[in-house]
């Protein structure tokens, strides 16, 4: 039941956020590839701990990477102290999607305080803040 009540919500950022991100030029990036931007982001993290951190296998995280590397959003480069580490690096065009994507997200946070209210907008963002800190 919970699930179903956080998909909507999120779906609708995710779908907003897609929407300036394409707006912007960033029209190669589709819904599975924002989990690997969301905050605080992959950079500088190994890919073992940004799967981990997603929740998702290593080989699907490896295959998104791959994805996002090839369009030019990231790199996977060599850990300076251990050469047979590697860790995430966003590009210019990676970092450049951070403020459209948080300003998406600012975006839906002014719809729902204008349906909600600000006591109630606020009532509901620390509730998640508390489930997420819960989940961790």
């Amino acid at each position: 039941m919970i699930g179903a009540l956080l998909r909507v919500p999120l779906e609708q950022v995710q779908r907003r956020m897609l929407e300036r991100l394409h707006e912007h030029g960033f029209d190669d990036l589709d819904a599975a590839h924002l989990p690997v931007f969301q905050y605080p982001g992959p950079q500088g993290a190994r890919p073992s701990e940004l799967a981990a951190r997603l929740r998702m296998s290593k080989q699907a995280l490896n295959y998104l990477l791959g994805a996002l590397e090839r369009l030019g959003y990231l790199e996977r480069r060599p850990h300076p102290d251990d050469q047979r580490s590697r860790r995430i690096h966003l590009t210019a065009r990676g970092v450049a999607t951070i403020p459209v994507i948080r300003g998406a997200v600012a975006e839906v946070e002014e719809e729902w305080t204008a349906r909600l209210g600000r006591e109630r907008f606020d009532a509901l963002r620390r509730a998640l803040a508390e489930l997420n800190a819960e989940a961790s």
